[in-house]
């Protein structure tokens, strides 16, 4: 009989996710500053961590896998606007796997692959700190449930602008040809990843290349200005919208607030449906039922749902 999912594959997730945010934490925003996707490199960790434990690693053996995905985790930020990106999730999904498989089989690695001497932290980052991230009270408290989700297929820096916009686009009669000005304030480090056009920003093809050539959205670029506000977190995005009338609209948002479960369900939901069409509909009912399959099932409909997509 095949085992259940729950609670193997759930824990598995809750264990590789949070392994994730302590070592982003760790590295510190030097990392990401000196090139690094930390999707490929801190989200490769959590992935090793969660192969380990479904595969039932021993502490050494955890140790170990880590340690051998401390040669592995890899994926710079020059891959942004290619395929690469994307790669580089991937890569780090597949570097847990065959480190977690590799240990399985007795590969050795050393004692410390993160933290020791000439280990992941520091060599991977200007001033690592371990300390800070296991120092955020209350002891053994969780950092993932305060995960917000990305809802837009695009870099996180533009979400809160286009969360702040998107409460414009409910504004009665506003039309993007009647927009003469759109200032944005936004946190110094996304002015490199600066929508108000109704185009679905969930949708693969909505960030098309051809769309550069777009004369309706050439004139919206024009109007837009962007200045970094030290003032916002990572989280945050503030500013006003001027009409060709002269009124003026102010808009912000903070993804730090956290949405209601059922409208947080929605939106995933419309995301996947944009992306994957159909399929995304049955990927749901699956995860909604994740206690009535097996772990061997969830995958194999996974691997599926890619090769479809």
């Amino acid at each position: 009989m095949a085992r259940s999912v729950r609670p193997r594959v759930i824990e598995a997730y809750a264990l590789g996710a949070e392994a994730s945010i302590r070592l982003g934490i760790a590295l510190g925003a030097g990392h990401y500053g000196r090139g690094f996707h930390q999707t490929a490199t801190a989200g490769a960790f959590g992935a090793t961590l969660a192969a380990g434990h479904l595969l039932g690693l021993d502490r050494d053996g955890l140790r170990r896998v880590l340690g051998l995905c401390a040669t592995r985790a890899s994926g710079p930020k020059s891959q942004f606007g290619t395929m690469g990106k994307a790669y580089n999730a991937g890569i780090a999904a597949s570097n847990g796997v065959e480190c977690a498989l590799l240990a399985l089989r007795g590969m050795s690695a050393p004692d410390d692959g993160i933290g020791g001497p000439q280990g992941f932290l520091p060599t991977h980052a200007d001033a690592a700190s371990q300390t800070e991230a296991f120092s955020v009270p209350p002891e053994q408290a969780f950092l993932l449930v305060e995960t917000r989700h990305k809802l837009h297929a695009c870099c996180h820096g533009t979400h809160a602008m286009i969360e702040a916009l998107r409460t414009l686009c409910r504004h009665p009669g506003l039309a993007p040809d009647e927009i003469a000005e759109i200032r944005l304030r936004t946190v110094a480090r996304w002015l490199a990843v600066v929508v108000i056009s109704g185009r679905d920003t969930a949708a693969e093809h909505s960030f098309a290349g051809a769309l550069v050539m777009d004369a309706g959205l050439a004139r919206l670029a024009a109007c837009v200005s962007v200045q970094g506000d030290p003032g916002l977190t990572d989280m945050q995005a503030q500013g006003v919208l001027r009409l060709a009338s002269g009124r003026e609209l102010p808009f912000s948002h903070d993804l730090a607030a956290a949405l209601p479960h059922e409208a947080l369900g929605a939106a995933l939901l419309g995301k996947a449906r944009a992306l994957l069409g159909p399929l995304a509909d049955t990927l749901w009912q699956d995860v909604q039922g994740l206690g009535s399959l097996s772990a061997r099932v969830l995958g194999r409909r996974l691997s599926a749902a890619g090769e479809a997509a």
